[in-house]
């Protein structure tokens, strides 16, 4: 079996062989995109295994590869820092300490989705992003009316605000068609929105997964859908507080001897999920008694330990999710 190494970019990969006793049986380089370097590995005489670091488009090389073997793993990107820590680094270098990670049965794996839920990922990312663009624009509007002294009425986004808004008469003809531009603008974000929400609608009523999260008083479609879709197979957390470092909700930990000191969360993982969950915290957290008395106990009636006590919240309820994904149970209310 052979252990192959690769270090993969879009204009070059370095590739690096090692044998079934970790000697190097090739090293070489191929310029231009993948389908020269596959070609060379689907020539390989021997069976092989394969690993490579986890970047941007990770997953449509990973289903090229599997193709080829079905002994594919995708090593952590964060992780092979802390182990190779070197002054001497190179595509070359690099290949040959993941080849040599496989060969030891030592490489930090991520878990590669499979294609429908990375697509369902992607667009969760897309409308996140599409609705930050139609938040900066509407407040492009209100400074745009504040910068002229306008004052403003209420529900400036429903459509009796949308109608004074086109009625709105600025001094000058820069200051007017900047409005109409903004509101332009606002409305193809608003139509993009529509139409992804739909289509994550379309999705989400075929998920028992989301089903089973919004019994929870406060969780919402987008919420439901963000952590099951960046949970995927609940199972490969063996414990429900695994989930809490791979959303990225524990805090930074310092600690040696009888020393130990915490910090902020470490805010790695999905960024989006992690996001939504807090703000569906608020909702619970008003909506179901248990969830308030966890939210008040960490609190401690201090107003300066509300952020602290949302997060701690958040967090627990986040192993609240995994244990009811594992278990298929809906909610328990405590109210």
């Amino acid at each position: 079996m052979l252990n192959v190494g690769l270090d993969v970019h879009w204009s070059s990969s370095s590739v690096c062989i090692l044998d079934e006793n970790g000697k190097m049986v090739k090293q070489f380089t191929r310029r231009g995109g993948w389908d020269k370097m596959l070609f060379d590995l689907a020539n390989l005489q021997d069976r092989f295994r394969i690993v490579f670091e986890a970047s941007c488009g990770y997953g449509t090389l990973y289903d090229r590869l599997r193709r080829l073997t079905p002994d594919v793993l995708v090593a952590h990107p964060g992780r092979l820092r802390g182990i190779f820590q070197s002054k001497r680094k190179n595509d070359r270098i690099d290949a040959q300490h993941l080849a040599k990670l496989l060969y030891l049965d030592e490489v930090p794996r991520v878990h590669v989705p499979r294609k429908q839920m990375r697509q369902w990922r992607q667009m969760i990312e897309c409308r996140r992003r599409i609705i930050e663009k139609r938040t900066r624009t509407k407040n492009g509007i209100r400074s745009l009316l504040r910068g002229y002294g306008i004052r403003q009425p209420r529900g400036l986004w429903t459509n009796k605000g949308r109608q004074w808004l086109e009625s709105v008469q600025l001094p000058g003809e820069w200051p007017q068609v900047q409005l109409t531009l903004l509101l332009e603008e606002l409305e193809q974000f608003e139509d993009q929105a529509n139409r992804i929400t739909k289509q994550l609608d379309r999705i989400a009523a075929r998920s028992p997964g989301v089903t089973l999260l919004r019994t929870i008083p406060g969780v919402g479609p987008r919420t439901a859908e963000a952590i099951v879709a960046y949970v995927d197979d609940p199972t490969r957390f063996s414990r429900v507080k695994q989930a809490g470092a791979y959303f990225g909700m524990v805090p930074c930990q310092d600690s040696s001897g009888p020393r130990e000191r915490l910090g902020h969360i470490t805010r790695q993982g999905p960024a989006t999920a992690r996001k939504y969950l807090v703000e569906a915290t608020w909702q619970a957290v008003r909506r179901n008694r248990g969830l308030r008395e966890y939210f008040e106990r960490i609190c401690g009636g201090k107003k300066e330990r509300r952020k602290v006590a949302l997060v701690a919240t958040a967090h627990h309820l986040l192993r609240c999710m995994i244990a009811m994904l594992k278990s298929g149970e809906v909610w328990r209310s405590a109210a």
